[in-house]
């Protein structure tokens, strides 16, 4: 055998080595439990409750101010910011069916 050969033999001796040191610390490493930082809501029927509301409402009352809110509040709890408390839902905005009755004008 040549010297290059020799070497090229240690070297992948020490690569396999080291290979299976890396997997023998991975398989005796105990598996950790990750902990869930999520703050606990209150009421979460409410708020899948105040979801199915707001996505059961026409175009119309898209611009509903409240479900505005639950739509922001929804995306911050995607995102992995803290829960807010809701904002008290507001009256119904008033339609826009006077101007129908008034003739159009």
């Amino acid at each position: 055998m040549e010297r290059s050969d020799m070497l090229r033999a240690a070297a992948m001796v020490i690569l396999l080595a080291v290979f299976m040191a890396t997997l023998s610390f991975i398989h005796r490493r105990p598996a950790s439990q990750p902990i869930s930082e999520t703050p606990a809501v209150s009421a979460p029927d409410d708020f899948s409750a105040e979801l199915r509301r707001c996505r059961a409402l026409g175009p119309e009352d898209a611009e509903d101010p409240h479900c505005r809110a639950v739509w922001e509040e929804n995306r911050a709890r995607f995102f992995g910011r803290p829960a807010r408390p809701l904002l008290p839902q507001a009256a119904p905005a008033p339609s826009s069916t006077t101007n129908a009755a008034e003739g159009g004008r």
